[in-house]
């Protein structure tokens, strides 16, 4: 009865929305893409673009595919869910369940906190000059800054966008410069395996197919206070836009890195390497835009990832489920902390944390994979909302890619 009842809704309150209408619309894809695409995400796509051209273009196309379904599943479960996910993964598959997918979540974003300080201060400092270090303090207390607006959400999600957009310019400009070889990088799309190339795949994966950034998208629709009469146009407006876009520049860092080594010789292995190589090819302004991009990317990320973190731990513990509760900036403020002080103490490189972030996003990804699956195919919850089948096919598939990944990962780090 509450199926048909659903049914009826969207059907009597559907809109006729103008273009600004849909433009209002976008944001809680957006803020997931933002955390997506972060100094994880381009280490793994300048390598490889370095190591093999461009021959891995096609892990980004099907990650990207993959991370729509997930996301929009998590966009239906936003707007059916009485409170939010957590509680509603709670109520319906019980408590210790809800519990250890909120802990799990900031487990991820905490260690994740380490990459994105040590990333905002070598971007700036490439931008600007000066200490990375120094800059990373500066970008933790600027995020801290905007973390402290009343309406945390409203203000994370409108700077996330306009710097996705800056991003996007930042990283187009970089291509121009370049001027990869776009015959070559559409054989890219045909899937195939170089010698060597196994490990980074998977870290492709991993970094673009970003299951607890998926997850956190609920959230976001919950603040917005979504209802199935938006389901359609937030598709439309918002989830497809909102992950193509991070897959995009994603690629466009891959052909980058690919042209650049095509062109001087040069393999460039690191993000330093990559925005200094720019310079035969366009002199100082080459590298500033490269340099422009990567701060976007760092900063986002890090204003997404503490957000996120700091909302679902406080919504796991009963304190709240919005990003602005007391409990959830208390939250903000310690995975902030974490990745300010970590990155101070070790300075010269925190491979072991990011291992660390790794392993444990291994453990948890499938996890969260899992929850998402069973819960937007609950009938009772989802009403007209639930997994059709062919939802249900691409989740299974990225369910397949997320488990094969992580044993993969976990027999890396076992050997």
């Amino acid at each position: 009865m509450a199926a048909q009842q659903g049914n009826q809704v969207p059907v009597a309150a559907k809109k006729h929305r103008t273009f600004l209408g849909y433009l209002a619309l976008m944001g809680p894809a957006f803020v997931v893409g933002a955390w997506q695409f972060g100094p994880g995400n381009l280490t793994t796509a300048v390598q490889a673009g370095s190591r093999f051209d461009y021959s891995l273009v096609w892990v980004i196309a099907v990650s990207t595919i993959l991370m729509i379904f997930f996301t929009d599943m998590s966009v239906r479960l936003g707007i059916v869910t009485p409170t939010s996910l957590i509680t509603s993964i709670k109520e319906h598959l019980g408590k210790p369940v809800g519990i250890l997918a909120g802990f799990g979540v900031f487990g991820i974003t905490l260690m994740f906190s380490v990459g994105n300080a040590v990333g905002s201060g070598l971007g700036l400092s490439l931008v600007f000059g000066g200490s990375p270090v120094v800059w990373t303090v500066v970008c933790t207390a600027a995020v801290g800054f905007v973390l402290a607006f009343r309406n945390v959400y409203g203000v994370v999600e409108k700077a996330l966008l306009v710097i996705v957009v800056l991003m996007g310019i930042a990283f187009i400009a970089s291509t121009i410069v370049a001027q990869p070889d776009w015959y070559r990088s559409m054989e890219g799309m045909v899937p195939s395996l170089p010698p060597g190339s196994e490990i980074l795949i998977v870290a492709l994966v991993g970094t673009n197919f970003s299951i607890n950034a998926a997850f956190y998208t609920s959230y976001g629709i919950k603040e917005h206070r979504r209802t199935r009469a938006d389901y359609r146009d937030i598709t439309l407006a918002d989830t497809i836009p909102g992950i193509i876009a991070p897959g995009i520049m994603t690629t466009l860092v891959i052909l980058v890195a690919a042209s650049v080594l095509g062109k001087t010789g040069a393999e460039a292995g690191t993000i330093n390497a990559l925005a200094s190589v720019f310079a035969p090819l366009a002199g100082p302004v080459g590298s500033m835009l490269f340099a422009l991009g990567l701060s976007g990317a760092a900063f986002s990320s890090m204003i997404a990832n503490a957000t996120a973190g700091g909302t679902m731990l406080s919504d796991a513990m009963g304190r709240g489920t919005h990003a602005g509760s007391p409990a959830a900036r208390i939250v903000t403020g310690m995975i902030l902390a974490f990745g300010l002080v970590i990155t101070l103490s070790f300075q010269s490189s925190p491979v072991g944390l990011i291992v660390i972030a790794q392993s444990l996003t291994v453990l948890i990804a499938p996890l969260l994979g899992v929850l998402i699956l069973v819960m937007a195919n609950k009938s009772s919850l989802m009403g007209e909302l639930r997994n059709r089948w062919w939802q249900n096919l691409f989740g299974a598939i990225g369910l397949i890619a997320i488990v094969a990944s992580s044993i993969r990962l976990i027999t890396l780090l076992i050997g």
